[in-house]
């Protein structure tokens, strides 16, 4: 397992949003699927899945940050979408403040580089520094997101 791997470096070869338009919970996970390269139908599949994972428990960290997660085999890879939210959206977050940083985390059942496991803790290991830090939540570029989670990670949580 490589546990040395950045998240800034998974991030690089992501989707970024950096203005999600929806309001509700539903809606963010409905537009953050939407970005994905995928049939209609599948979306629609794994959009019941993650509502289903939210009924469960909640997946928003607290601090601002939400890491709703899958997996499945709709997808052949793993994929990080990451959506930015200024205003906050109530997602049912331990802290039970607004969600504002999304990061949706879809891998296969079976994944030889583990790279969902890894991305999850390192995500769940900044969300500390993102929220302390609190420059993330109003970022209008995605250079300036990079650099900001280069920073995160470069300093620790």
């Amino acid at each position: 397992m490589e546990e040395t791997i950045k998240l800034s470096a998974i991030i690089s070869n992501s989707k970024i949003i950096l203005k999600l338009r929806s309001r509700t919970k539903n809606g963010v996970l409905k537009e953050l699927v939407s970005h994905l390269q995928m049939e209609a139908k599948a979306k629609d599949i794994l959009l019941k899945t993650l509502m289903k994972r939210e009924e469960m428990g909640s997946t928003g960290v607290g601090k601002g940050i939400a890491i709703p997660h899958a997996r499945t085999l709709l997808v052949k890879e793993f994929t990080l979408i990451i959506g930015l939210a200024k205003r906050g959206i109530p997602f049912n977050a331990i802290d039970n403040k607004p969600a504002n940083v999304f990061f949706l985390l879809i891998a296969p059942p079976q994944e030889p580089s583990n790279s969902y496991l890894i991305a999850l803790g390192k995500i769940a290991e900044l969300a500390r520094g993102i929220a302390k830090d609190g420059k993330l939540f109003d970022v209008t570029e995605e250079e300036k997101f990079l650099r900001i989670i280069k920073e995160i990670e470069e300093r620790g949580t």
